[in-house]
C-alpha cells in the first residue's frame, strides 16, 4: 500500500488550513457565549427567583469539534419547568421576553425568535448565539427536557453529561477523536452541497465514531481511520444498533423497527436517527461507499496526481498537497 503521495501529515495540514476552526476564533466565540452566561448569573444573584436558571455552552464549539465555517454558537438555557409554557411556540416567545428582561442593554433587534430557539446577535462581530430552552426541575446533573417541535413531546437531555461523554472519548484518543469528527463533518457538508436531500447530522457522526473508537478502531492515522469509518458505514449499512453504557444499561434501550438505531448516550429512549428514512439511510451508505472506494484507490495509486484526484473525491478540490 503506497502512502508516499498523500500522508497522514498531509491530511493534518489540510484540516488545519481548510477544516478546523482556528483556536483564537474559537476562544473569542466561547468568550461571547460566556459573557451572556456571566450576565445571567449576575442577574440571578440579584433576582434568585428568576425563571432562567443557567446557560451552558453546547454543540460543536463546546465539544471542540467546530468547523471553520461555524455560523452560530449553540447554548442550552435551563428554564424553570414549573413556570415556563410547554408548547414550543409559546416557550420561544416566553424565553425571548425573559432574555430581554435579563439583558436590558441588548437592543430589541438583537433578540430574534426562531422556530426552536432564540437568537442573540452580537452587533460588533455579527456572531449569533442560538439559545435553546431546556425545561428544568432541579436535577443535579442538569437533566432537563427539550420539547419536540414535531409533536410537542418532551425529550430528556443533559448538556453537561453530553459534554462529559465526548470529553471521555477525546481523552482516550488524544486529539484524534475531535479531528476525525471534524473531517467527517466536512465530508458530509460537501455531500449536502451536492445533494440537498443528503442528511447526516453531526451528532450521529460523533456517536458512530465513538462506537468505533470504543470498539478498538484506531483514530491516530487519518487515512486509515477514514477508511475504517466509511467501510463500517458501507458494510454495516446501519444494521448495528449503537448504544453506550456511560449512563444506562444498553439492555434497557427501547426496541424499534426504525431503519437506523443510534441511541443518545444520556437517554436510552431517544433514537437520535429516528427521523431518518430508508432513503436517507441509503444515501449515506452510497456516499460512504464512494468515499471508501476513493480512499482505497488513493492508498494504492502510483502517482501523486492520481492520489490527489482520488482524495479530492472525498474532500473536494481544496485538498491539494
Amino acid at each position: 500500500m503506497s502512502r508516499d503521495h498523500v500522508t497522514h501529515a498531509d491530511i493534518v495540514r489540510f484540516a488545519d488550513e481548510r477544516v478546523n476552526l482556528k483556536r483564537d476564533d474559537a476562544t473569542e466565540l466561547r468568550a461571547q457565549a460566556n459573557r451572556l452566561r456571566e450576565r445571567l448569573e449576575g442577574y440571578l444573584g440579584e433576582h434568585p427567583d428568576f425563571e432562567l436558571r443557567k446557560m451552558l455552552l453546547s454543540g460543536s464549539l463546546a465539544k471542540g469539534t467546530a468547523l471553520k465555517t461555524i455560523s452560530d454558537i449553540d447554548v442550552g438555557c435551563y428554564v424553570s419547568s414549573a413556570s415556563a409554557p410547554h408548547k414550543v411556540s409559546e416557550l420561544i416567545d416566553w424565553l425571548a421576553k425573559r432574555l430581554e428582561k435579563a439583558f436590558p442593554n441588548l437592543k430589541p433587534e438583537q433578540i430574534k425568535r426562531k422556530t426552536y430557539s432564540v437568537a442573540v446577535n452580537f452587533i460588533a462581530t455579527g456572531n449569533e448565539v442560538d439559545i435553546v430552552p431546556i425545561l428544568y426541575a432541579g436535577d443535579p446533573q442538569w437533566r432537563g427536557d427539550l420539547i419536540s417541535q414535531e409533536d410537542g413531546s418532551t425529550l430528556m437531555t443533559s448538556v453537561p453529561m453530553h459534554l462529559d461523554f465526548i470529553r471521555k472519548r477525546k481523552a482516550a484518543n488524544d486529539k484524534h477523536f475531535a479531528q476525525m469528527v471534524r473531517l467527517v463533518k466536512f465530508w458530509a457538508g460537501l455531500r449536502k452541497q451536492e445533494n440537498t436531500d443528503f442528511r447526516f447530522k453531526s451528532f450521529m457522526i460523533e456517536l458512530i465514531l465513538a462506537h468505533l473508537a470504543d470498539g478498538g478502531t484506531s483514530l491516530n492515522d487519518y487515512p486509515e481511520a477514514l477508511s475504517a469509518f466509511f467501510t463500517f458505514l458501507a458494510t454495516d449499512a446501519f444494521a448495528t444498533t449503537i448504544t453506550f453504557s456511560d449512563y444506562y444499561d444498553p439492555e434497557t434501550c427501547g426496541k424499534t423497527t426504525e431503519p437506523m438505531r443510534i441511541w443518545d448516550p444520556v437517554n436510552c429512549e431517544n433514537n437520535v436517527s429516528r427521523l431518518y428514512t430508508l432513503q436517507n439511510r441509503d444515501k449515506i451508505v452510497e456516499a460512504a461507499l464512494d468515499a471508501g472506494d476513493a480512499i482505497d484507490a488513493a492508498l494504492y495509486a502510483t502517482t501523486k496526481s492520481e492520489t490527489v484526484r482520488y482524495w479530492q473525491k472525498v474532500f473536494g478540490p481544496s485538498l491539494n498537497p
